[in-house]
């Protein structure tokens, strides 16, 4: 049997890109699915449900805090509690500080810090009273190191490897677990506006402009894989896991290595 047979994973963000990658892993571990996210839910919900897995989707704006707290108790209402909880949702804005929108800077707090804080809170709850949980953040090689131009961003994923931290220190003597995933770049919508944006701007082909964004930061020269960074939260998840407390975990082809 599965690990997570029976289990309730939500992962925020999860209608695309490394959110939908790693609800399919852990989907395929035997969990049932809470999505989250924007945009077209029909497609990628038809794939987490190809897996066997039960699915539910609520579309919380993860920059509310009611509407936060409203997805949390539709997880209850639904599958009894969130056992995995995956805070993926992130948004990017690049200008350098003094030219900076504050509109862009709140809003990229709350997306990529803020929501995981509450959403965090309101499930430690349920997998106290169970001894048992996951909490999996997904940070950013900028958790751990800066870019220029990206100082609200840089600013929330320290943030959340700090969050990260704190929290597995509070639940340390129990069976729940908090750790970050730390990737380089993941071929994202995200990562692909930044591509065309640069493509744009220097009036280079798209190819082109691949290969320099890779070749300033990834010494492999190779995007991280949705798919592979569903595999780490899945090994997150099972029992080799279990006293793996507080890290924050590079998966990003050595970009922090340098």
């Amino acid at each position: 049997m599965s690990f997570l047979q029976g289990k309730t994973a939500l992962v925020t963000g999860s209608t695309s890109g490394i959110g939908l990658g790693v609800a399919i892993e852990l989907a395929k571990q035997g969990a049932h699915i809470v999505m989250n996210g924007f945009g077209d839910v029909d497609a990628p919900r038809k794939q987490i449900e190809a897996t066997g897995a039960k699915v539910e989707y609520h579309g919380a704006d993860m920059s509310k805090a009611g509407e936060i707290e409203d997805m949390m108790k539709f997880a209850t209402a639904k599958f009894g509690g969130v056992d995995v909880l995956v805070n993926n949702a992130g948004i990017q804005y690049v200008a350098n500080v003094e030219d900076f929108p504050p509109e862009r800077w709140d809003a990229i707090i709350a997306i990529n810090l803020n929501s995981a804080f509450h959403t965090t809170r309101l499930a430690l709850p349920h997998m106290r009273q169970k001894n048992w949980g996951r909490i999996i953040n997904i940070a950013s090689a900028h958790g751990l190191v800066a870019s220029a131009g990206k100082s609200a961003y840089v600013a929330a994923k320290h943030g959340i490897v700090g969050l990260t931290k704190t929290v597995a220190l509070e639940t340390a003597t129990t069976g729940i677990t908090c750790n970050a995933i730390c990737p380089g770049w993941v071929l994202t919508p995200l990562v692909q506006k930044q591509i065309d944006d640069r493509a744009a701007r220097e009036n280079i082909s798209v190819a082109q402009a691949t290969k320099e964004m890779l070749q300033e930061k990834e010494p492999s020269l190779q995007f991280t894989t949705p798919e592979q960074l569903g595999g780490m939260a899945v090994f997150f998840c099972s029992p080799a896991a279990d006293n793996v407390r507080g890290q924050a975990w590079a998966h990003d082809g050595g970009w922090t290595a340098q």
